[in-house]
Parts: C-alpha cells; sequence; structure tokens
C-alpha cells in the first residue's frame, strides 16, 4: 500500500557482491546475519553468543569494509573487523548454505485514501486470525517450557524469551500503533493492544526470577492479563470489521 515491495533475492556469489548490486539500483538489502558480529547489540550478543538476526543494508563500501545498516529501531554502522566475521565463508561458495535475503523496491506512493486501505487490509486479516486465543495455550505448557529453560545454560533463556515473549511483545506495540494511526488517536483498541505488549515484557522479567528460583507454581498466571487483554481486543475488533 506503501508502493514498496519486497522480494527474495536469489544468492549464487558473496551476499556483499549481490547487496551492492542493489544498492546501485537504489534498493534495500535485507540480509540475514549473526548478531556476534553487529557492534548495535552489544552486551546481549555482539562478541559474546551467536545468533541470527537480520538487517537492511543500506550503504556498504567492499573496499574500506565498512557498512551502515538498519537494526531493530536504530541505524548503525560497522566495519574492519565486524565487516570480515559478518561476511566470512560467503565469498567463495564453500559454505553449507547460503544467507536467506530479500531486496526491497521502493515505488511511487500510491494514490487513494491510506487508511481505508489499510482498514480493508485488517479486516482481512482479522478473517484468519487463530480459531482460539493463543495467549491462553501458552499458558498451558508455560509452566512446562520454563523447567527446561531453567535446567540449560543462562543463554538458553534469552533465546526462549526472545521467540516467545518478546515476539509477543512486539507484535502487539505494532499493532497499538497501527491501531492509533487508523483512528487518529489512541482509542480502545490501541489500549488493549499496548496492555498485551505491556504484559508480555513484565512476564520476562516474573519468567526470569521463577527460572532462578526453580519455581514455577502459578506461572501460568503471568499472562492471564495479556489473555484477557487478548479476548477483549478482538471482540472489539470483530465488531467493528
Amino acid at each position: 500500500m506503501y508502493g514498496v515491495v519486497v522480494q527474495e533475492l536469489a544468492v549464487y556469489d558473496a551476499i556483499e557482491r549481490h547487496a551492492a548490486v542493489q544498492l546501485e539500483r537504489g534498493r534495500l538489502c535485507l540480509v540475514e546475519v549473526d548478531s556476534f558480529f553487529l557492534p548495535d547489540t552489544r552486551t546481549v550478543s555482539y562478541r559474546l553468543e551467536h545468533g541470527k538476526t537480520t538487517i537492511g543494508i543500506n550503504r556498504l563500501d567492499l573496499v574500506t569494509r565498512r557498512l551502515e545498516y538498519f537494526h531493530n529501531g536504530g541505524y548503525f554502522g560497522l566495519d574492519g573487523e565486524d565487516f570480515d566475521g559478518l561476511f566470512t565463508g560467503y565469498a567463495h561458495g564453500d559454505t553449507p548454505f547460503l544467507p536467506y535475503a530479500e531486496f526491497v523496491k521502493f515505488g511511487a506512493r500510491p494514490q487513494g485514501d491510506l487508511r481505508a486501505t489499510a482498514t480493508t487490509i485488517l479486516a482481512r486479516r482479522l478473517a484468519q486470525r487463530p480459531a482460539d486465543n493463543p495467549i491462553r495455550r501458552f499458558q498451558i505448557v508455560l509452566p512446562e517450557q520454563a523447567q527446561t529453560v531453567a535446567a540449560r545454560k543462562p543463554a538458553y533463556f534469552h533465546q526462549y524469551a526472545f521467540n516467545t515473549l518478546r515476539q509477543l511483545g512486539a507484535n502487539f506495540e505494532l499493532l497499538a500503533d497501527h491501531l492509533a494511526w487508523l483512528d487518529g488517536e489512541a482509542g480502545e483498541e490501541s489500549v488493549l493492544a499496548l496492555r498485551i505488549a505491556e504484559a508480555a515484557k513484565t512476564a520476562q522479567f516474573q519468567l526470569a526470577r521463577a527460572c532462578a528460583r526453580k519455581r514455577f507454581d502459578g506461572l501460568a498466571e503471568i499472562m492471564t492479563s495479556a489473555a484477557d487483554a487478548y479476548d477483549a481486543l478482538f471482540d472489539r475488533l470483530a465488531r467493528r470489521a
């Protein structure tokens, strides 16, 4: 709806060469990389542990080994050893697999009412929502999964939290912003979506304490407020669709 097209990039050569070509064509390149070499993840994974994440390559200099990129909510740069580490092994085609990559084409912004278009898309997505409340399903398995997390090395907690609670919170925070934009203000639906995001953030700290203490009684209840907000939110959205 914004005139932006994202397509998969067929990778058969060094990924940085592919990225350079796309940049010359005025396109952004989205590439899966190892966060071990991303300075913006300092204190989390930078030079601490390996992990997969996606960056948007905006500027690239193969001669000076300098890269500028979008990651999460910011814009960053790296060079030298980090540049080499990021692309190590991709230059000679001798890796067991190549990174997944996409390119973004920016076209002319379409005419028309963007809010009306977005409302139509939202209604279509609502029709595809899960039949049951997924947060309540998560509540059922959370205590058992927490015991597994507690039994493993501390680094596993961050992997688990990132792929569960943090994704839940991030998605509903985005939904809250989107609904506020649709309505021109933060209405009740936006407030409910933000409540889910905040509950997910709080639950992450509560989960960390439970794992540290090895006490899992009542752990499922930490998601009750989020589950209730989910029911209320989608009931309201269904009525307005």
